[in-house]
């Protein structure tokens, strides 16, 4: 394209396409302000896992950009994790290098301008895919662009950041489809898929499986002439398709050794749904919940939907057109009913919260549907017009007169009144356009206007349901000491050797991710399953699928083979053996510990054997030579309570309430030895029973909160020289009327015994210089002997010595460990995703393959011209 048609084409079209992109951001913009979001509020756009994942996963791509952090791994969460694969379900969207251009404190805001501009993004891509694909006035063109970019799931689930680039390719798939089978013209398609599988890979399973069957079923529609289409368009998914192996490969490999099991196939029909969901949920503004027995996502406007029905009633469409598409339909929709194909639509997993992810597809297919309607359309059509509308209204009123209450009470007469009135409204719309034709240029800009109002309603009531359902959190609770953190983090980087740390009172589990230190806690979907489980065995809780583990609650032991040498607090009542405050910044103190290991240490094969080392204690004895018991028993009366009904037996005391919703407390006193670090030990009798109970552990009027199922079972008592009475009060809120927990232990660690058998452990022990995805160390022993290292196991890493690449040998399925030689040698671990080098020769050769192809293509193209040419000269 020259640029005098560049020019001619954006003086024409520049005006429609702004609106297309800059009404939707509007639109958003006044949404989130009703709700108190907006740049600088004290409300922020993070709500469900965006505070906690999203908005430190982004902060941590930041770190990547400055140089801090190695693209492939990360040392941030769970003791080490691959990054490569975490950013393939996370951050691989083409908008997220823009977080080069912001400061981590200023996350919340970042993902408000980031979020915006995805569906900014979204609707500029249908307007390129309608402008391409219908004939309609640019007006209505700009209209069926903000539906799109507003629909009810992109809305509702907008708080699923990485899912929004889904919507900005999906467009530009089908428009590279259509150009694929018009014209033989691959590239859009090609490098569309490519974008959309490097960018995340959950929700281009779920496009491409829709894509794939959209191209046969329109293939079908004139057999004839798109048969020829099918070979290139194999051709091109599966070259678009190897090229995304640099991102998919390993993280398949990825997910195949640490993900989640598959979900059994129990049931034939999908819980939790009933009969009126898809009417009820074309409706405007009905939002549900995006948590359990939520109903599919669909409203993409009244007007698409009107004239997707209008497709099917006309009979300027073959029926057998109408028979493929409805095809389509039926398939979506009975994946929503039957649970097999629902399952399989989540990759046979199933959704932990925001249901029916693939329900998008029949929103764009409702909307893809009404633009050829609306092509076709004309006044001739007006009585087929009035009764698809009349019988949709008819619908709309017999769902609410006739449905259940109990499932659909939530549906407000405000919603029906609106969606009714909307309806009279398009109806007098259609009925201006057929009897005043010349006012047909104000009823195309009239109906943008509408559907702008109608979009601009819907995302409000969306946005204020997720306020409602999740809450939006306070940009403070992120911001809230981060100066004081990052210079206490920046304090410790004078350190030579590799170490870990952590912050006792952070805003959450994947600060360390933010802030960039070396840590243990994490929450994420992307995760070292077979680490996180011998963390549990030691105490560090990581449980069922092991999607979070957290510090909090553990022993000195737990903090010394980790090689924890630093721990952050807030709390005033910090009172930990052996840990030193070397540091402080507003109300953090950055605590110092003698008593941390290395990333090494030396010991011998017997540590392989089945049964050995099955929890800290002998660990630690094993790694320290030594034996005894480091932990003595006590006990943990109570002495008062308040709003509780204790009934104790033997081992179990349950704890019901005597006022409904009410915090239930007890008052434990421990008597805890001289020279002891103190715990007491709360395990409830069934973790999937009362795992969801919040505990508050207050000792000396410091209290701490934490769930039960989310933190270890150890209550910190303290530091004590002296023999001291210490007083527990446990509040215990939410979960159900009566929780069991086993009777309380007190537990008193021998800190003398403790500190003698660390400082034998750290003679052993080998420190590690971490730069990216290496780690080097100077390894010297006087015979051969095993290097236990506390590197989360994976099949990526390499181990060389002087050079010479050996085996590694897993502990545990956990750790790294390699067999050293005697005598003094360099030792190296390198990391790389398992499978990138073939991903990345993938990658290159198939965008070679493809590129050669277009080179042939056209220079073949070329040549045909020329004899054609030639053969018009010759007659």
């Amino acid at each position: 394209m020259t640029i005098e048609k560049i020019k001619e084409f954006l003086k024409k079209n520049s005006f429609s396409m702004s609106i297309s992109f800059i009404i939707p951001v509007l639109i958003m913009i006044v949404a989130y302000y009703t709700v108190g979001v907006y740049p600088g509020s004290k409300a922020s756009i993070m709500a469900s896992d965006s505070f906690s994942q999203y908005s430190n996963f982004h902060a941590s791509f930041k770190n990547v950009l400055d140089g801090k952090q190695s693209i492939f791994y990360t040392w941030s969460g769970s003791l080490g994790l691959n990054y490569w694969a975490l950013s393939a379900y996370y951050l691989n969207g083409i908008f997220t290098p823009l977080v080069a251009f912001f400061n981590n404190n200023n996350m919340p805001d970042t993902l408000y301008y980031l979020t915006l501009l995805k569906f900014g993004a979204s609707g500029l891509s249908f307007w390129i895919f309608s402008h391409n694909t219908y004939k309609l006035n640019r007006w209505l063109i700009s209209g069926l662009s903000v539906s799109y970019a507003l629909m009810s799931y992109a809305v509702a689930y907008s708080e699923v950041i990485m899912w929004l680039d889904t919507f900005v390719y999906l467009p530009l798939i089908i428009l590279g489809i259509h150009r694929l089978m018009d014209k033989r013209k691959p590239v859009l398609l090609f490098v569309s898929y490519l974008m959309l599988f490097v960018s995340n890979f959950y929700m281009a399973f779920m496009v491409g499986v829709f894509s794939f069957m959209y191209f046969f079923a329109r293939t079908f529609t004139n057999w004839q002439r798109y048969k020829k289409s099918i070979g290139l368009y194999l051709f091109t998914s599966f070259l678009a398709g190897g090229a995304s192996m640099i991102v998919i490969l390993p993280t398949i490999i990825d997910l195949m050794t640490n993900g989640e099991s598959l979900s059994q196939i129990s049931k034939f029909w999908t819980v939790d749904t009933g009969i009126w969901d898809l009417i009820a949920k074309n409706m405007v503004g009905v939002y549900d919940t995006s948590k359990y027995k939520s109903m599919p996502f669909i409203y993409i406007g009244l007007l698409p939907l009107i004239f997707c029905i209008y497709y099917f009633v006309t009979k300027k469409f073959p029926l057998k057109n109408k028979l493929i598409y409805g095809s389509l339909f039926a398939v979506m929709i009975a994946s929503i009913y039957i649970d097999p194909l629902n399952l399989f639509w989540h990759g046979m997993h199933a959704p932990y919260m925001f249901l029916f992810r693939f329900s998008f597809i029949l929103s764009f297919l409702i909307i893809l549907l009404a633009g050829y309607s609306l092509e076709a359309f004309s006044k001739e059509d007006i009585n087929d017009l009035i009764n698809v509308i009349l019988t949709l209204a008819g619908i709309f009123l017999a769902f609410v007169l006739l449905s259940s209450k109990k499932r659909y009470g939530l549906i407000t007469t405000e919603s029906l009144i609106i969606t009714i009135i909307l309806l009279g409204i398009y109806l007098s719309v259609g009925l201006i356009y057929v009897h005043k034709p010349q006012w047909k240029k104000f009823v195309y800009i009239g109906l943008l206007l509408i559907m702008i109002g109608e979009t601009g309603f819907n995302a409000q009531q969306m946005i204020s349901g997720i306020s409602r359902d999740w809450g939006y959190s306070y940009a403070q609770y992120y911001q809230d000491q981060s100066e004081d953190i990052e210079k206490l983090v920046a304090q410790t980087e004078n350190n030579d050797s590799f170490f870990r740390m952590e912050n006792l009172t952070s805003a959450s589990a994947n600060d360390s991710f933010r802030y960039g230190y070396h840590g243990v806690s994490m929450f994420s979907s992307i995760r070292n399953r077979h680490s996180s489980q011998y963390m549990n065995a030691l105490g560090y809780r990581s449980l069922g699928t092991n999607l979070l583990i957290d510090y909090k609650n553990n022993t000195l032991l737990a903090d010394t083979l980790v090689g924890m040498k630093y721990n952050l607090s807030s709390n005033k009542g910090f009172n930990k053996f052996g840990y030193e405050a070397v540091g402080k910044s507003g109300d953090y103190t950055l605590y110092e510990n003698q008593y941390a290991l290395p990333l090494g240490i030396m010991t011998d094969d017997r540590i392989y054997e089945k049964d050995a080392v099955k929890n800290q204690t002998e660990l630690f004895n094993y790694l320290s030579e030594t034996e005894g018991e480091l932990f003595s028993f006590g006990d943990a009366p109570i002495i008062d309570s308040q709003n509780v009904i204790i009934t104790e037996s033997e081992n179990v005391i349950e704890l019901g309430e005597e006022e409904i919703a009410h915090s239930r407390t007890i008052k434990l006193l421990v008597t805890v030895p001289a020279k002891s670090q103190g715990y007491v030990s709360i395990v409830p009798t069934d973790l999937g029973k009362f795992g969801r109970t919040t505990v508050t552990a207050e000792i000396n009027g410091e209290a701490v909160s934490n769930r039960i199922s989310d933190t270890g079972q150890y209550y910190d008592l303290g530091y004590h020289e002296k023999t001291t009475a210490v007083e527990l009060e446990l509040t215990f809120t939410g979960g159900m009327q009566t929780i069991g927990v086993y009777r309380p232990d007190a537990v008193f660690l021998n800190t003398e015994k403790f500190a003698e058998d660390v400082e034998k452990m750290q003679e052993k022990g080998v420190d590690f210089d971490v730069q990216g995805r290496k780690a080097r160390a100077t390894v010297e022993s006087k015979e051969e002997q095993v290097l236990l290292t506390t590197i989360p196991y994976e099949k990526g890493w390499s181990a060389y010595i002087d050079g010479e690449k050996v085996e590694i040998e897993p502990f545990k399925e956990a750790f790294l460990t390699v067999t050293m030689p005697a005598g003094t040698h360099e030792l190296e671990f390198v990391y790389l995703p398992q499978g990138f080098k073939v991903g990345a020769i993938l990658f290159v050769c198939c965008i070679l393959i493809f590129s050669v192809y277009l080179f042939w293509r056209r220079r073949h193209e070329k040549q045909q011209a020329i004899a054609g040419n030639q053969g018009e000269v010759e007659e």
